[in-house]
């Protein structure tokens, strides 16, 4: 493990940004303080050959030129969006930062992404980062002291996990926006090529602004059904309500596959929902084109704040917000 001066920031300060690398049994991994960023994740493929199969920047700049992909970064307070940039708690309303049309998304204007967080070793394979989020950032009440950890276990395993704590009642909905590509970041289109299974029986039914309208629609008989495993085609920005449940216990619930590689990512999670996104949005500006990554962003379920039915994203002061996602690389066929 090591950590090494990444870039500063153009503000007055000239707030440094290090780079920190976790090395474990044929995986690294690369992660930045700047926006929780997991940078770059290195495997080798049925062959034997090592790539990058995450969507990222080589320098601090492409990043601060180019945020609103949200590679790699940690989101929040609030994953996805939230109606009208506005939610009801306790008989009181808050006011967010509307940054997608009407409403918020991933935390606003400057949510956790384009924070600098402070950083230190855990243990001898990981990094544990961790920041302050004073009360009324981007419109969110209570003071947040919140940590994400991410630690390389043995066998090729990539361990996030989160803890946050509050001093006022707040939602919090934390996930992490990495784009995989398991042929290589620069080998090019990820869909139509990568397959993919998702054991979510249901979706959450969005507006044109994909906002969810409160249904949970069955994907049997449509393009949404992952549960056994298939190509993966453009046309994806959805929440797939898994089948596990809300729990405690990390399940694996996704598994995203390169044929043409054998390069395999099992995702596991103790969240309720993931977010399938097929990268259609993108601009080739940014270097990467449409399609050229997938996705799968563990989270609570878009909008709960404003949806009792959903499962509740409240954090109350005594309460500690655990949510944890693994990550298992490896080969086959």
């Amino acid at each position: 493990m090591s950590s090494e001066l990444f870039g500063t920031l153009p503000d007055p300060d000239r707030t440094p940004v290090h780079r920190w690398t976790l090395e474990r049994d044929g995986v690294r991994v690369r992660v930045l303080t700047y926006g929780g960023i997991l940078q770059s994740v290195e495997v080798p493929d049925r062959d034997g050959a090592v790539a990058d199969v995450v969507l990222g920047f080589a320098d601090l700049d492409g990043y601060l030129k180019h945020p609103e992909p949200y590679l790699g970064a940690v989101v929040g307070r609030y994953a996805n969006r939230i109606a009208g940039g506005r939610f009801e708690l306790d008989e009181r309303i808050y006011h967010l930062a509307q940054n997608n049309g009407p409403n918020a998304l991933h935390g606003g204007e400057r949510g956790f992404d384009k924070r600098v967080w402070d950083a230190e070793a855990f243990g001898e394979f990981g990094v544990r980062l961790s920041r302050v989020s004073p009360h009324g950032e981007e419109g969110y009440p209570g003071r947040v002291e919140v940590s994400v950890t991410y630690e390389l276990k043995a066998g090729g395993v990539l361990r996030i996990a989160y803890e946050a704590m509050t001093d006022a009642p707040t939602h919090l909905n934390l996930t992490n926006h990495t784009y995989w590509n398991l042929g290589g970041a620069s080998s090019g289109s990820a869909v139509g090529g990568h397959e993919l299974r998702i054991d979510g029986g249901r979706v959450t039914a969005v507006d044109e602004g994909l906002i969810p309208t409160g249904e949970l629609v069955d994907v049997g008989g449509t393009r949404f059904d992952f549960r056994e495993s298939r190509k993966v085609e453009a046309g994806y920005d959805h929440n797939y309500v898994l089948d596990k449940g809300v729990g405690d216990e990390v399940v694996e619930v996704a598994e995203l596959r390169d044929p043409g590689s054998g390069r395999v990512v099992g995702v596991a999670t103790t969240e309720p929902g993931v977010q399938l996104y097929t990268s259609d949005g993108f601009d080739e500006s940014v270097g990467f084109a449409p399609g050229d990554g997938v996705a799968l962003e563990t989270q609570h379920f878009p909008d709960s704040p404003n949806r009792v039915g959903f499962p509740s994203t409240v954090v109350r002061p005594g309460d500690v917000y655990r949510s944890e996602t693994v990550y298992r690389f490896g080969v086959r066929g």
